[in-house]
């Protein structure tokens, strides 16, 4: 009986150790799950704490009403034909922004810029700047800036007449005094380059060829000075070192290379860009005039697939079937894809030396490439009456 007493203590006291033991191996488990959590979690708070105290400074100081307190109306007027650099320094001056410069970007980048209107404004100084933005949508329909685009291929005078219809230019023939004599834009060093030439006085506009085709923004105050500096800065920016390096190694100029891409943009569709490039190359290597009708349609003004004797004979430093090389000057503002072609044409027609191409059917742009001149005549007996049938649907004799 007393030992039975003793078993049944040591019993229990062998119980309670193992539950204790228990009860601590499984607070130590739950703590290895929560401990990295908590840490993370704390870590986070820590983060945000940070970027919070940073938001708030930034906010406090660029982004938040001058006054959140003050509802006092505020006349402010955007004047037709205002930038939006005016805008925002006119905004900051009457306290209604803490930053103009922070305001430009802000519109700029969320595409208020595009739509602030002129127009006469009621505002107030505990307004955000981005109700501010809001607001100056809702003006007159005066916007302070639009696009313009030059399609690749289009000449000076296409791109004259265009802004001229969209009223961007007030006096075409202004705009295209300025692309005719180009000596405001001699500090473009390409722009030198032709000027400093002996033909310079012979081109039709000392310009054609380097108002690169794109669309751009510009402001409605944009004068027709500002306008074509906006189209030279992309022609800089499209030929970077290594096209130099290659126009050099294929023993051309600048002015070259821009006269033949432009060249290949008429002549073809982008797909026989290369192949157009390679007999042109070709052609120059032999010491074979180019004869390109796309130069007689440049000083003719006529896009006539069927030519004459009379249209060959065109007195033109333009014409190539007259003038060895290429001609005086580019005839119309080519794209990057012709430029490209233009320095790297196609190798497997440069190596079979295909020298002549002619149009198959003018409705499909397609063309017909030949290596000697017998192959080159029989595809002209095929396609020359399409042209003709071409030019007589359109009126063109």
């Amino acid at each position: 009986m007393h030992d039975g007493k003793k078993e049944e203590k040591n019993y229990t006291y062998r119980t309670m150790r193992d539950e204790r033991a228990y009860g601590f191996y499984w607070y130590s488990a739950v703590w290895k799950v929560l401990r990295p959590i908590l840490m993370g979690l704390g870590v986070l708070l820590v983060v945000a704490g940070i970027l919070l105290s940073v938001w708030n400074k930034v906010y406090s100081e660029f982004l938040a009403p001058v006054d959140a307190a003050d509802p006092t109306p505020v006349e402010f007027t955007v004047a037709s034909g205002q930038s939006l650099s005016r805008v925002s320094r006119n905004l900051e001056e009457a306290g209604l922004i803490r930053s103009k410069t922070v305001f430009k970007y802000y519109c700029d980048f969320s595409g208020f810029g595009q739509k602030i209107q002129s127009g006469n404004y009621v505002l107030t100084r505990d307004m955000t700047m981005e109700a501010i933005a809001d607001r100056l949508t809702t003006g007159d329909g005066n916007a302070l800036v639009r696009n313009i685009t030059m399609i690749p291929g289009w000449t000076i005078e296409d791109f004259a007449a265009k802004l001229l219809a969209d009223g961007v230019i007030k006096d075409r023939e202004h705009f295209l005094s300025l692309c005719r004599d180009g000596r405001a834009f001699s500090d473009y060093y390409y722009i030198a380059d032709v000027l400093a030439t002996k033909t310079a006085s012979q081109r039709k506009y000392v310009l054609e060829g380097y108002l690169a085709p794109n669309t751009y923004e510009i402001y409605t105050t944009a004068t027709d000075e500002d306008i074509i500096r906006k189209l030279l800065s992309q022609t800089e920016a499209a030929f970077p070192s290594d096209f130099q390096d290659r126009i050099a190694e294929l023993g051309f100029s600048m002015d070259q290379l821009v006269t033949m891409a432009s060249m290949i943009e008429k002549e073809a569709k982008p797909d026989d860009f290369a192949r157009v490039a390679a007999v042109f190359h070709n052609r120059l290597k032999a010491g074979m005039k180019l004869q390109s009708d796309v130069t007689i349609h440049y000083v003719s003004g006529v896009l006539k697939m069927d030519l004459d004797k009379k249209d060959l004979a065109i007195d033109s430093p333009y014409n190539t079937y007259k003038v060895s090389g290429l001609p005086v000057g580019p005839i119309c503002n080519p794209s990057s894809a012709a430029i490209m072609a233009a320095l790297y044409p196609d190798e497997g027609f440069i190596a079979d030396n295909y020298l002549y191409f002619c149009a198959k059917d003018p409705e499909s742009g397609e063309l017909h490439f030949s290596r000697t001149l017998a192959e080159h005549e029989q595809a002209v007996a095929i396609y020359a009456p399409l042209w003709k049938a071409y030019d007589e649907q359109r009126g063109i004799q």
